[in-house]
């Protein structure tokens, strides 16, 4: 059998150079203000959490537990492996939340894979229009009772 170094192929395949590529995302926030494109995903979800009135700051009171936040870095990929878009995600450590003291409700939209298949079949048996929607970032706006 003829391998790739006795071949004298020493250049890196590059079908294998992606799995490599998740060194790319940050796992901080300091690291990601260093690439002007990370710089730029993050300052859009923040900027998309101001404008939708994401949250309401308080006063501090001693007696509030105070939840805190942790950044999320994604790289989303084309079906050919070049990067798509850089996404950044500003998400709360919930776990540490207690019920009946720092909220009483939960809301949570979850569509089951069934009810998706079952949407896809209507739209397709009544030649209906389906558009890919990509959401920046969704957050519940109403009072839950």
């Amino acid at each position: 059998m003829v391998t790739r170094s006795k071949a004298g192929a020493f250049k890196p395949n590059s079908k294998y150079a992606l799995v490599c590529d998740s060194l790319l995302e940050p796992t901080c926030i300091s690291q990601a203000h260093k690439d002007p494109h990370w710089r730029m995903s993050s300052d859009d979800e923040i900027n998309a959490l101001l404008r939708n009135g994401t949250w309401l700051l308080v006063p501090y009171n001693s007696s509030m537990n105070v939840i805190g936040c942790k950044w999320v870095f994604r790289i989303k990929r084309n079906p050919d492996g070049t990067i798509a878009c850089r996404k950044s995600r500003l998400v709360a450590k919930g776990y540490n939340q207690q019920e009946g003291i720092d909220y009483s409700e939960t809301f949570s939209p979850v569509v089951k894979p069934c009810t998706i298949r079952l949407i896809f079949t209507l739209a397709l048996s009544s030649n209906w229009p389906i558009h890919q929607l990509d959401v920046k970032n969704a957050f519940l706006h109403g009072e839950l009772q």
